[in-house]
């Protein structure tokens, strides 16, 4: 019985390693923070209705009863998505925007958000008046105003562009980032001379 069983439901944590880069018509990943990918089963799908084109493969595969199928590592959408207009005000585009980083002290790591015009006072949430901050300087600041506080900005909180969001979400890649996709996730960078 086991024999007849694949290899990827005796391991399951095998088929979870190869998930596929998803770039769209005009060959930029969807999105790069966080970076597009499909799990592996929605990429074969996706090729299977004719949606994408393989570009790079996996050297392994899966197999069903009649068909053994190489695992795709990069596919591209046959129709071009057009990106976002404006930028979704999220926690995470928000501390994407401040690019992890306290904007009053400069530390990274363990963020929350803060109203620089405090909500008690009027401040509303809002691109413009919120920024990433650090557990002690949002304690430190609490309901106060940044004069009240003796604190100031690093920069002035600004609703971002998308474009520029996806420009610094280059600048932090994901754990793993498979050889294939190399060619693809900076390739419309400028070169150094």
């Amino acid at each position: 019985m086991n024999a007849h069983i694949s290899s990827f439901v005796r391991q399951p944590g095998y088929t979870k390693q190869h998930p596929a880069l998803v770039l769209n018509a005009d060959f930029r990943p969807l999105s790069y923070m966080p970076l597009s990918l499909w799990p592996w089963q929605e990429a074969i799908k996706a090729v299977y209705l004719d949606r994408v084109s393989v570009v790079a493969e996996y050297d392994e595969y899966v197999h069903s009863p009649s068909t053994e199928i190489r695992i795709p590592s990069v596919v591209v959408l046959k129709d071009f998505v057009r990106p976002a207009r404006t930028a979704a005000f999220t926690r995470f585009n928000l501390f994407l925007r401040d690019e992890f980083t306290c904007q009053y002290c400069g530390a990274k790591g363990d963020m929350t958000f803060d109203h620089v015009i405090p909500r008690c006072r009027g401040g509303r949430t809002t691109w413009e008046n919120v920024v990433a901050s650090c557990g002690p300087c949002n304690l430190r600041k609490g309901s106060k105003t940044l004069k009240q506080a003796g604190m100031r900005l690093r920069k002035p909180a600004a609703k971002p562009d998308p474009v520029r969001l996806q420009n610094i979400g280059r600048k932090f890649p994901p754990n793993f980032l498979h050889d294939s996709w190399m060619d693809f996730l900076y390739w419309d960078a400028e070169l150094e001379a």
